[in-house]
C-alpha cells in the first residue's frame, strides 16, 4: 500500500509536536519540521522514488537517518520512534498544537495541569472555566481558545487542496488500468480547484457489457479493490462510494458518453451556478440534469460541457468561475475574463535561501528557476526581526546584495533580483532601514507578529508601511494558515485602495496552507485595479512549483495575465517598481 507523502509529513509533523512538547532538543524537534515541508512540497511521491532506487538523503534537509525512517513508513506504513513517543506522551496532545494560541509549552502546562490530554478536553476545561485558573492563561485566553477549538473543529471536515491532490492523482492513475475506461475525470470542488476539497467526486466512460460475477461493473469491482481503499459505503453498476484510509469520501459514477459534459456540468458545479443555468433552459422549453439537455423526452445536447451552455446560449465559462459571483451576466455580455494560465507566469517574486530560513543556495535556486523557463526570481529572504528564520540585519543583507550581483554576472538565461520580505513592525514601520532598501529591486513587506491588533490599527498598520517609497509589494496580506489559523483583521478595501494609491501590489501567496488572498479578494484587487504578485514563498527549490496553486486561485479571482506584475518581462517589472 503506497504511503503518500502528505501521510509521511504529518507523521514527521507529530513527532515534532509531541517532542516539542516533550521538551526535545529543538535542533532535533526543528528536523523533522524541516523534513515534514520537504516530503510535502517535494513534487514526486517518496514511495515512487524509492521505487526507482533514488537516495532519499540527497533531498534538502533529508540525510541518511530520515532517508531511513521514510524508507520505514514507505514499507510498514509505520514510524516506529513516533510510536515510542506516543506510547509516553498522548497522541491528540499534537492535535491541540493546532489551535491558535497553543504552543508545546502551554500544552504541556494544561495537560500537567488539567490532565488535558483530547481537543474534547480542552472543550470541556474551556466551558467550565477551568483555564482561566491556570497560571498564564486567564479569561480572554480562555475565551480565545474557546472560539478556536470552534473553528478548528469545523475547519477540519475539509482538505486542503495540495493533500486532495496526493490522494486523488494515484487514485486516478490506478483507475486508468481499469479495463474499459475511455475518459476520466474529478469533478467538484476539486476541479473548481477550491482551496480545500470536501470528498471527491469521480465521473468515468467505458465500453459497454464489462460485468464480471453478479453482474457488478468490472470498473467498480477495480475500484473498491483499490488498495487504500477503508471502508466499502456502497457498490452498484454505475454507481459506488467509498472511504480511503485518509478519511475521504470518494464516489465513483459510469456515466454514458452521450451524457458525459452534462455529468461534467452537474456533477462539477456549484449548486448555484448550475440552479441558474438549468433556470435558464426552462425559460428556452429545456431540461436540464445529469444526463443530458432534454426538450420534451429528447436529448439535444450533453456530450460537452460547450454543448450544454450552448443550448441556453452561453459560451463554455471555466470551472474556476461557476461560484455565481457575476460570471453568466460575464458570459451573456461576452465579457468573462481570458483567464491566466501558468504559461503566463515568466517569474517569481518571493522566495527564501540558506542564508535564512530557506534550504537552497542562491545559485541552486537560480537554476531551478531557470529549468523552470523564468526570466527572473526575485530572492526575498527574512529581515532581522525574524530571529527564528535567523533574518538578515543590515549587514548580512549587503552581503548578500554583493553575491547576487557576483552570481548575476555568471548567469546566462535568468536574472536573480536582489530583495527582502522585511517585517512590517507594530507601528507600521519597516524592520530595516531607507539606506539598505534603496539598495534593492523592491520589497516584499509582510507581518509576522501581532496578529490580534483590531481591524483599524491592523488596517493602519500596513498603509503606513505601504507609504514608505522603498515598499512594492504586500506580502500575504491576510496572514491566515488553512484549517489552522484565522486571517488577522483588516479593513481590505481600504488596503487595497491605499496600494493603489501609493504605486503598491499585492501578493497572492501560493504556499498551499495560505493562498492568501482569496478568491474573492483577487477579484475585489482587479475590480479596483490593483495588480496581483503570484509568488510561491518557496522555502526550497521544489516549492517553486507551488505557483500552480497561486495560479488556480487566481483564475478563481477572476485575474488576467494583465492582471498579474510576474506575467510581465524583466524591464516592464522593473518600471512597475519605481515609485
Amino acid at each position: 500500500m503506497p504511503m503518500h507523502n502528505s501521510e509521511i509529513a504529518d507523521s514527521f509533523e507529530r513527532l515534532a509536536d509531541l517532542l516539542e512538547i516533550e521538551s526535545a532538543n529543538p535542533f532535533r524537534v526543528r528536523a523533522y519540521r524541516n523534513a515534514a515541508r520537504t516530503v510535502r512540497g517535494y513534487p514526486r511521491g517518496m514511495s515512487d522514488l524509492l521505487e526507482d532506487g533514488e537516495d532519499l538523503s540527497e533531498l534538502p534537509d533529508i540525510g541518511k537517518d530520515l532517508a531511513e525512517k521514510i524508507h520505514v513508513m514507505v514499507e510498514t506504513g509505520k514510524l516506529p520512534l513516533l510510536e515510542e513517543v506516543e506510547s509516553r506522551t498522548p497522541p491528540a496532545l499534537s492535535e491541540l498544537m493546532k489551535i491558535e494560541g497553543l504552543g508545546a509549552i502551554r500544552v504541556k502546562t494544561l495537560y500537567k495541569k488539567l490532565k488535558v490530554k483530547s481537543l474534547d478536553d480542552l472543550k470541556t476545561a474551556a466551558q467550565d472555566g477551568k483555564i482561566r485558573e491556570v497560571s498564564g492563561f486567564g479569561e480572554k485566553s480562555e475565551e480565545k481558545i474557546r472560539k478556536h477549538i470552534e473553528r478548528y473543529a469545523g475547519g477540519q471536515e475539509r482538505t486542503k487542496l495540495m493533500d486532495a491532490e496526493d490522494i486523488a492523482k494515484p487514485l486516478v492513475e490506478y483507475l486508468k488500468k481499469a479495463e474499459g475506461i475511455k475518459d476520466i475525470i474529478i469533478a467538484g470542488s476539486y476541479r473548481r480547484r477550491k482551496e480545500t476539497v470536501g470528498d471527491l467526486d469521480i465521473l468515468v466512460t467505458a465500453k459497454r457489457g464489462l460485468t464480471g460475477k453478479k453482474g457488478e461493473s468490472s470498473i467498480m469491482g477495480h475500484f473498491t479493490d483499490y488498495d487504500e481503499v477503508d471502508e466499502v459505503v456502497s457498490k452498484g453498476k454505475t454507481r459506488s462510494t467509498v472511504y480511503l484510509r485518509s478519511g475521504m469520501q470518494v464516489d465513483l459514477r459510469v456515466v454514458p458518453q452521450v451524457s458525459y459534459g452534462a455529468a461534467q456540468h452537474y456533477f462539477t458545479g456549484s449548486k448555484s451556478h448550475n440552479i441558474a443555468v438549468r433556470t435558464m433552459g426552462v425559460k428556452k422549453g429545456y431540461k436540464i440534469n445529469e444526463y443530458g439537455v432534454f426538450k420534451g423526452g429528447k436529448r439535444i445536447a450533453g456530450e460537452t460541457e460547450k454543448s450544454v451552455y450552448e443550448k441556453v446560449g452561453l459560451p463554455y465559462i471555466p470551472p474556476e468561475l461557476r461560484e455565481s459571483r457575476g460570471e453568466l451576466d460575464a458570459a451573456k455580455e461576452g465579457k468573462l475574463p481570458k483567464l491566466i494560465t501558468l504559461e503566463d507566469i515568466r517569474g517569481n517574486l518571493h522566495t527564501h535561501t540558506k542564508a535564512t530560513d530557506g534550504r537552497n543556495t542562491l545559485k541552486e535556486m537560480a537554476q531551478a528557476a531557470s529549468e523552470l523557463g523564468y526570466e527572473y526570481l526575485g530572492i526575498t529572504d527574512h529581515s532581522k526581526r525574524l530571529t527564528v528564520a535567523k533574518g538578515l540585519n543590515k549587514k548580512r543583507l549587503l552581503e548578500q546584495i554583493e553575491e547576487i550581483d557576483k552570481l548575476n554576472e555568471k548567469l546566462d538565461d535568468i536574472v536573480l533580483l536582489k530583495s527582502i520580505e522585511v517585517d512590517i513592525l507594530e507601528d507600521g514601520s519597516l524592520d530595516l532601514p531607507d539606506s539598505v532598501l534603496k539598495k534593492l529591486d523592491y520589497v516584499v513587506g509582510s507581518i509576522h507578529h501581532k496578529f490580534d491588533l483590531s481591524r483599524k490599527k491592523q488596517t493602519e498598520r500596513i498603509l503606513k508601511a505601504m507609504d514608505n517609497d522603498y515598499f512594492s509589494i504586500l506580502g500575504h496580506p491576510s496572514g491566515r494558515l488553512i484549517n489552522e489559523r484565522d486571517a488577522y483583521e483588516i479593513d481590505l478595501e481600504k488596503v487595497l485602495r491605499g496600494a493603489r494609491d501609493s504605486g503598491c501590489f499585492i501578493e497572492l501567496n501560493a504556499q498551499p496552507e495560505r493562498l492568501d488572498l482569496t478568491d474573492d479578494g483577487c477579484k475585489m484587487a482587479k475590480e479596483m485595479g490593483v495588480k496581483i504578485s503570484i509568488a510561491t514563498d518557496a522555502h526550497s527549490s521544489s516549492n517553486l512549483n507551488y505557483m500552480r496553486f497561486g495560479v488556480d486561485q487566481a483564475r478563481r479571482g477572476w485575474l488576467e495575465a494583465k492582471d498579474v506584475i510576474n506575467c510581465r518581462s524583466l524591464k516592464e517589472l522593473k518600471k512597475l517598481f519605481k515609485k
